[in-house]
């Protein structure tokens, strides 16, 4: 069953719509008319999505979405020259960093649905995502220093999910790459025909949703935790995180149903 909500903008109507089927949360960035750009009202409203979603047992994947021909065209630029100060810079960058360390602490899944071009701020948000599909229309590019800024934040997700020379490609040239090139350099997972984009998503989510919730935010975690460590150390660690995922119900559950040829019913635990 699905629902559908809009997160109230204090200026220009919802800047962000939620919408829930069964156990997947889609959250659509909905400001098309400044090319979904990351204003820190729409960051700040992304943080309180992602915070209550954490604790919401009925939420398994999340999905983020984009309104319009453009996913995201990074930071609010008019915003950023009206307040064009170090208390508010400082501010939306702190913001920024703790929405995508939020992200990737997240207990659920996160996927990117990309059916645009994805830029600067926006190709952070791209990168700092589990798994990202993108229609083969989308391009994407860290195009900072066209315009003498570094792409800073945008860099550090980019560089843990790509390669050093293919980061620092687009890093350094600002470049657009099309989205079988974000396919060859490690940013997406997958590159679909525009028109198949949704039911991919649907698709990949749904497959995720129906598998233990415990058994997936025990294994995200661990996967990000364990790529910090040295070889010796990660293995301690993921040795830690299997004995606990062995030794709780759904992982009992699982394997009995698998045995009786069923459909498991997770607890959650």
């Amino acid at each position: 069953m699905a629902t559908q909500s809009a997160i109230k903008s204090a200026s220009a109507g919802p800047v962000l719509l939620t919408a829930k089927r069964d156990y997947v949360l889609t959250l659509t960035l909905n400001r098309p008319n400044v090319g979904n750009s990351l204003s820190l009202e729409l960051i700040e409203t992304l943080q309180q999505a992602f915070d209550a979603a954490a604790a919401d047992e009925t939420v398994r994947v999340i999905v983020i979405a984009a309104g319009g021909p453009i996913f995201c065209a990074g930071h609010d630029l008019k915003e950023g020259i009206a307040n064009n100060n170090a208390e508010f810079s400082k501010k939306i960058t702190t913001a920024c960093a703790k929405l995508m360390q939020t992200m990737v602490a997240q207990p659920q899944p996160v996927i990117a649905k990309v059916q645009g071009v994805a830029t600067a701020a926006g190709c952070q948000l791209v990168a700092t995502c589990d798994l990202a599909v993108a229609a083969d229309t989308a391009r994407f590019a860290t195009p900072g220093v066209n315009i003498g800024l570094w792409c800073c934040l945008p860099m550090v997700p980019v560089s843990r999910a790509m390669a050093p020379k293919h980061a620092m490609q687009m890093l350094l040239t600002g470049k657009l790459v099309d989205a079988q090139a974000a396919l060859r350099f490690g940013l997406v997972n997958d590159v679909v025909p525009a028109a198949e984009l949704d039911r991919a998503v649907d698709e990949l989510a749904a497959g995720i949703a129906d598998k233990s919730p415990f058994t997936m935010a025990l294994g995200k975690q661990a996967f990000y935790r364990q790529l910090d460590l040295d070889l010796a150390s990660a293995y301690e660690y993921a040795g830690k995180a299997a004995v606990r995922n062995r030794l709780a119900e759904d992982a009992e559950e699982g394997i009995n149903a698998f045995l009786e040829k069923r459909k498991p019913q997770w607890k959650g635990r």
